[in-house]
């Protein structure tokens, strides 16, 4: 049977879906943060840091010196893993343990200058590579245009 040289019927044009209504803002904007991020951890894994290892060490420069079931409970793991964690973090002398001053049976974990310095390293990788991909990628009034779009995303992050 010899092929048809007919093109096919058109397909029904989808319905446009509306690229303002809040649950289509919302589903791509989860996914190009998601993207955004991952590209970001690429970016800075030149340290050697897992994604778990990287979260703690921020965790504790921000927010200062834990014990491990309260670093537990923030990095929603269980103690077991993240003793292993901290394991990995002190064997590379990132973070040190000290007596707890409120109960001596404890021990608070807490960032060195060590783990200061890669944390650094590994925040002005991102900073770099974002820096650059936005030098390179958008002129002025794209940029001008994220900039406002960061204002905004600012103060949905704050409500």
């Amino acid at each position: 049977m010899p092929e048809s040289t007919e093109a096919p019927a058109p397909r029904p044009a989808a319905p446009r879906l509306d690229d303002t209504a809040p649950d289509v803002v919302a589903a791509r904007l989860a996914a190009v943060v998601s993207r955004l991020l991952r590209k970001l951890r690429t970016e800075s894994s030149a340290s050697l840091l897992t994604p778990s290892q990287r979260s703690v060490l921020a965790r504790l420069d921000g927010d200062g010196p834990a014990t491990t079931a309260a670093l537990a409970r923030a990095e929603y793991v269980r103690p077991q893993s993240m003793r292993l964690t901290l394991a990995a973090l002190e064997g590379q002398h990132l973070v040190e343990r000290a007596p707890d001053p409120a109960d001596g049976r404890k021990s608070l974990v807490s960032v060195t200058e060590a783990g200061r310095a890669t944390l650094a390293g590994v925040r002005a990788a991102k900073h770099d590579w974002l820096t650059e991909a936005l030098a390179a990628e958008m002129d002025e009034g794209e940029r001008r245009t994220v900039a406002a779009a960061v204002t905004l995303l600012d103060r949905l992050v704050e409500r």
